[in-house]
């Protein structure tokens, strides 16, 4: 009843054989009954085999995408390797189910009174080193450019499972997407005494040598890898470019609304370890905390940011990754600035209004100035930026400050280094406002509101609660255009002009898109005027 296919060397591709219960959803008797358990879709599902470097695993075909879900590309980070870099796991030789979403390391959404935008299903188990691969053609030698997604959520929280990173779109137009998870928060990067720094950087790099290593088996072309990201996962995508170990695993790279942490020196990252031992009268070391549950872990980070009589709360990118000298030599901006980050291809960009509607009521005025002087900006720069800004009420400004410190400025600032050496690279910004019934949203071009144009899945659930009941088709239809064409061909199409120093060119995401020079100048001056903190 089944297309399965037997356990040689790479894969063979076997086209789904439709049978009267390939699409049958629930179990036969009751209409409520549940659903089929992994087990039993073995038997009654078309499935294909394909063979890594470690074993054999088992996907499955829905429509025209072959899933494999929850691959292991490192062992289970427990006991010994709770806090180590990600070791390579073990061989197995049965075939190894692959068809369901595999463990995450979110044990609970960021934020727990605010729903997240995106559903970010939290998995358990302890197996989180794992990733998803989507593909239209798992036969060795389809030679098909690669996407690898790392997921956002503050380098705390986010899902590789969650519906919005389906990869049925990019399989529909020939491009295999792989979907990564890793360590985060304190297990992937506070600073320990006793264990390597950058450890959910070590894993996007232990995920990235998999793909180079495996994804040929499933159809992909490991020298046509782009690597990509959103929020933390665009500042995932910003700090491999700037970390030499991560050089030549992709030939490109996406960064949607990149933030990294500012400053990011290692001196920064012992301050935050002492302050973590100070809050919880915990030592921050791997032989303290190894015993300790996820819950417990994310427990004590909340401690870690907290408001407290000790100076308040640190930034709320202190979790994430830093220049430790060595695996990251030196601080993301730096690396752009001087000319040592990769030279490949980069797409990036941000939406209009990003955290523009975080901002509560009643805070002090002086937030915002807070904001901008801890994101590196010098005095007269923050000057410039609140001149222009004036006549906003302290929340709507805090909320500009903190999109414009964290990803509009930042971002502005890569492309301009990347310009000055003429580096390929495309840059945009995406307008169009969410028509959705909550004031969250409504009027927004919020954080993380052009991720299912990207993806082109405007039909999963809960896009129309972010973008309201008919967000326009023509418009994803663009964006992924856009992406694929980049992922294929280094080029996202002949109607979006390079960003270089003459011209400035932005592709304006909207209802109506189109091309502006330099449509930030204010805000990119603002940027340039003095610089990132160099102490």
């Amino acid at each position: 009843m089944s297309a399965t296919v037997a356990v040689l060397p790479g894969a063979v591709a076997v086209r789904p054989i439709e049978t009267e219960r390939q699409a049958a959803p629930d179990r036969p008797g009751t209409p409520h009954a549940p659903p089929w358990t992994p087990y039993e879709r073995l038997f009654m599902s078309p499935h294909v085999t394909v063979t890594t470097t470690r074993g054999p695993v088992l996907g499955e075909w829905r429509d025209t995408t072959a899933r494999f879900l929850g691959i292991p590309y490192a062992q289970a980070p427990v006991g010994a390797l709770r806090f180590a870099a990600p070791v390579p796991p073990r061989p197995w030789t049965a075939p190894l189910p692959a068809l369901e979403y595999g463990p995450t390391a979110q044990r609970r959404p960021l934020f727990d009174v605010v729903p997240t935008t995106i559903p970010e299903p939290s998995v358990p188990g302890d197996a989180v080193l794992n990733l998803d691969v989507f593909t239209p053609d798992p036969a060795p030698g389809a030679g098909l450019p690669v996407l690898v997604w790392i997921h956002g959520g503050g380098y705390r929280a986010g899902s590789a499972a969650s519906p919005w990173y389906d990869g049925a779109s990019f399989t529909r137009d020939g491009v295999v997407l792989v979907s990564v998870g890793y360590r985060l928060g304190i297990e992937g990067f506070l600073h320990l005494d006793d264990a390597p720094d950058n450890r959910g950087v070590r894993d996007w790099i232990a995920a990235l040598e998999w793909v180079r290593e495996n994804i040929a088996a499933f159809g992909g072309d490991p020298d046509k890898v782009t690597v990509a990201g959103q929020s933390a996962g665009g500042g995932a995508v910003q700090t491999l470019l700037a970390t030499p170990s991560a050089h030549g695993l992709f030939r490109a790279a996406i960064s949607m609304s990149g933030a990294v942490m500012r400053p990011q020196r290692r001196r920064d990252a012992l301050a935050v370890s002492e302050r973590f031992t100070r809050r919880t009268q915990v030592p921050a070391t791997a032989a303290a905390l190894r015993d300790l549950s996820g819950d417990e872990l994310d427990g004590l980070a909340d401690v870690l940011l907290a408001p407290g009589p000790d100076g308040g709360a640190p930034d709320g990118l202190v979790l994430a990754p830093f220049a430790d000298g060595e695996l990251v030599p030196e601080p993301v901006p730096d690396a752009f600035a001087d000319g040592t980050a990769a030279p490949v291809p980069l797409l990036l960009g941000f939406t209009r209004d990003e955290f523009s509607a975080v901002a509560p009521d009643g805070v002090p005025p002086e937030a915002a100035r807070a904001v901008l002087a801890g994101s590196g900006l010098g005095p007269r720069s923050v000057t410039a930026y609140l001149a222009l800004h004036e006549g906003l009420e302290a929340g709507p400004l805090l909320g500009q400050a903190l999109t414009d410190a964290t990803f509009r400025g930042p971002s502005l600032a890569i492309a301009e280094a990347r310009a000055g050496r003429s580096l390929p690279t495309w840059l945009y910004h995406f307008v169009w406002a969410s028509t959705a019934s909550s004031p969250r949203y409504r009027g927004m071009a919020g954080h993380c509101l052009d991720i299912p144009f990207a993806f082109d899945l405007l039909g999963a659930q809960g896009v129309t609660d972010v973008c309201g009941d008919r967000p326009p088709q023509e418009l994803a239809d663009a964006v992924h255009a856009a992406w694929v064409g980049f992922v294929r061909d280094l080029d996202p199409g002949d109607n979006w002009p390079r960003y270089t120093a003459g011209r400035r060119a932005t592709l304006v995401w909207d209802t109506s898109s189109r091309i502006a020079d330099d449509p930030l100048r204010s805000l990119r001056e603002i940027w340039a005027a003095d610089g990132r903190d160099a102490g």
